[in-house]
């Protein structure tokens, strides 16, 4: 990728920070202070001779910071209403943006749970027990139910090593549905033994109620599984989609499009409480949903603004 151009404005700062750092010429110096540190000499070309070098994600320019640091929502900051309801990006742990959601105001939630929650989103240094995960997950998916409607529905996309424990916990508390199992060549948790290689991810759909939207109709009104929707994608693996190979976070595009076609409208309010660098958020915009994540990473969110904020 070409290196983005700056202004002299902007390189005159960046020679002001490395002073300040008493850096001078040691470049190793640079690297120690901030990972990846990218540094280009480019006379000759005439290219800039910076390239993001205070960027702290993949795909972030220093116009980018520029323009979505001043723009961040803070969880804290957030009201809604049922007559008032926001659309966007908020920063904030994903339990704390739910509980700021109106009882029963929302369509469907969509979202991909960290495995590793203390080490992304709780500041608890050491490793979370299975029984904590358990109680974790627990916590956000009851404010999960409190938000949807009666008609609402909520997919959870998760690796196999968790999928069982999200069968117990959507039974407790949803209508559980079905599960979708789907071929992923990025599957989570492979064998370090050299033995079966997993090549599937699980999908977990459950509803609040039975009376609920599938492929735009009312469940009662179904007359029968139509041969497209059999719970086993096996096509996944086939799709050819660049433009989401960008962020490895991001699930296809077409697994979240058939989520969404299958249980939303356009214009329903679509929730992902653990958004990442808006992966759900960029399918559900572009299919005119409306969309609210909730991220709790800075350099995430900022990139998720971004990359929501171009379709």
């Amino acid at each position: 990728m070409r290196p983005t151009s700056i202004s002299s404005a902007n390189k005159e700062y960046f020679f002001l920070f490395f002073h300040q750092l008493k850096l001078e010429n040691n470049l190793s110096s640079i690297k120690d202070i901030k990972n990846q540190l990218n540094f280009e000499m480019a006379y000759d070309k005439k290219e800039p001779l910076f390239v993001n070098p205070l960027e702290a994600s993949k795909g972030l320019t220093i116009n980018d910071l520029n323009k979505y640091l001043p723009a961040l929502q803070s969880v804290d900051d957030l009201t809604m209403s049922k007559d008032e309801m926001r659309d966007g990006m908020f920063r904030g742990l994903g339990i704390n943006g739910l509980k700021k959601i109106p009882d029963n105001s929302i369509d469907l939630i969509i979202t991909d749970p960290p495995e590793s929650p203390r080490k992304n989103y709780d500041e608890r240094p050491g490793q979370i027990t299975i029984q904590e995960y358990f109680e974790w997950n627990e916590a956000w998916l009851a404010e999960s139910y409190r938000v949807l409607k009666e008609t609402g529905a909520i997919y959870i996309l998760c690796s196999w090593r968790y999928s069982g424990m999200y069968h117990s916990l959507l039974s407790n508390q949803f209508q559980l549905q079905s599960r979708i199992s789907w071929m992923n060549e990025n599957a989570k948790d492979q064998p370090k033994l050299p033995i079966w290689k997993n090549n599937l991810s699980d999908i977990w759909f459950a509803t609040k109620s039975n009376e609920f939207m599938f492929n735009q109709k009312p469940v009662s009104e179904l007359s029968a599984v139509e041969k497209s929707d059999i719970n086993f994608w096996g096509d996944i693996m086939s799709f050819e989609n660049p433009a989401e190979l960008n962020m490895p976070e991001d699930k296809p595009n077409v697994v979240v499009e058939r989520l969404l076609r299958a249980s939303s409208f356009k214009l329903n309010w679509v929730v992902d409480p653990f958004a990442r660098t808006g992966g759900i958020g960029i399918v559900a915009k572009k299919m005119g949903r409306r969309f609210i994540g909730f991220e709790v990473d800075k350099d995430k969110l900022v990139l998720a603004m971004k990359r929501i904020d171009s379709e």
